[in-house]
């Protein structure tokens, strides 16, 4: 940390794109905050009003209800930049939408990686992190995926559903230690300890569950969580709006549900050149949990359908297909998801800027982030 720096704790910085969208940043960021000697503050658009007076209000079948100030609220990327404080952690929790916006550009322009801030991906899918590490070839990207559910079904109010589970790894830019050189290898050393830190300050937040992972682990955990985002949410916006509960009991979806998640986690390991770990669930496994739920809770690409934003198409079926493709592999279930959801997606997206005339629409991706201090204050 930097001494001459006058705010003494890890910021976490987090912002909500959507208060009908995910809260699993607010979640995450209101349980660093209560790590010791740790700040976390926030960047909210259409909740910015709520939570800048009332700060969020979460409900937890866990941890009760409770009230997560934040010590900085900002309206945008640009006032969190403006603020002129170095952040150690910068919490990434948008949908991934590269197909709409880089939002490594945002953090960029907006001047909030600095020197020895970590950046922190959790999002869905998998090559989220590719343009972080050529956007800022210097910076620590950890990398995370999560089981958590939360909703923000009014601004400011946060309700966790169930499941705090988060794994985390560092993103390494060279796969092979042997081959790395000596600068290589102290980046890497210094992610594996970021990455080490970060998990602990999650775990003095009371979140008991929140693993440490290898880079490599991390990503056959992103393929895994993929392959149930594959078959599920894409399959549920085709089936007209279908719950997971419902497709699975129908005999046919069943097959096509399980045989989406098998290719994926075919590819995977070839993919990756690692088997998948035994203790990470089977299909069959997750279809019998499926079953399990009748809480009739829809996929989130659904909602998103249904609400008429961008899906998360690129990060869930088109990059796996283009990944696997590039290493000689075709994922032909996949592959025919993805067709069919991009060019209706393209179809309606057309019909509305026909509906509109020549209105211009213009599309703000808004960033969930979260900076956290954890340095111990310095006497004055």
């Amino acid at each position: 940390w930097n001494p001459h720096h006058d705010l003494p704790n890890h910021h976490h910085h987090h912002q909500h794109p959507n208060p009908r969208r995910r809260a699993i940043g607010a979640f995450y960021a209101s349980r660093l905050a209560l790590a010791p000697h740790t700040r976390v503050s926030v960047i909210c658009r259409s909740n910015h009003a709520a939570v800048s007076q009332h700060g969020f209000s979460i409900t937890s079948p866990l941890y009760g209800t409770y009230v997560f100030v934040p010590a900085h609220v900002f309206a945008d990327p640009a006032e969190a930049g403006a603020a002129g404080i170095r952040w150690d952690y910068v919490l990434v929790c948008t949908k991934a939408l590269p197909d709409v916006s880089d939002d490594s550009r945002i953090l960029e322009g907006a001047g909030l990686v600095k020197e020895g801030t970590v950046i922190v991906l959790v999002q869905n899918g998998v090559g989220v992190e590719e343009p972080y590490t050529r956007r800022f070839p210097d910076a620590v990207v950890l990398s995370a995926v999560t089981v958590a559910s939360a909703v923000q079904g009014v601004p400011g109010v946060i309700t966790h559903n169930r499941w705090t589970r988060i794994s985390i790894g560092p993103y390494l830019r060279s796969s092979s230690s042997s081959q790395a050189t000596e600068a290589e290898q102290e980046q890497t050393a210094i992610a594996i300890s970021r990455n080490k830190a970060f998990v602990a300050l999650l775990r003095a937040g009371g979140i008991p569950d929140a693993e440490e992972y290898t880079h490599a682990k991390l990503q056959l955990a992103r393929w895994h969580k993929t392959a149930l985002n594959a078959a599920m949410n894409p399959s549920a916006v085709l089936s007209g709006g279908s719950t997971n509960h419902d497709m699975a009991m129908d005999e046919e979806l069943y097959r096509h549900l399980e045989g989406v998640m098998r290719e994926v986690l075919d590819a995977a390991p070839k993919v990756l050149g690692m088997p998948m770990p035994a203790e990470f669930a089977s299909p069959e496994a997750i279809l019998r949990s499926t079953l399990k739920n009748t809480s009739g809770s829809k996929p989130s690409m659904l909602l998103d359908w249904e609400a008429g934003r961008k899906m998360e198409l690129e990060v869930i079926l088109g990059n796996p297909v283009r990944i696997a493709r590039e290493r000689g592999l075709e994922m032909p279930r996949l592959q025919s998801l993805y067709a069919l959801l991009r060019k209706a997606q393209e179809s309606r997206e057309l019909a509305k800027k026909e509906n509109l005339g020549f209105t211009t629409q213009i599309k703000v991706t808004v960033l969930i982030t979260a900076f956290i201090e954890n340095r111990p204050r310095v006497s004055q």
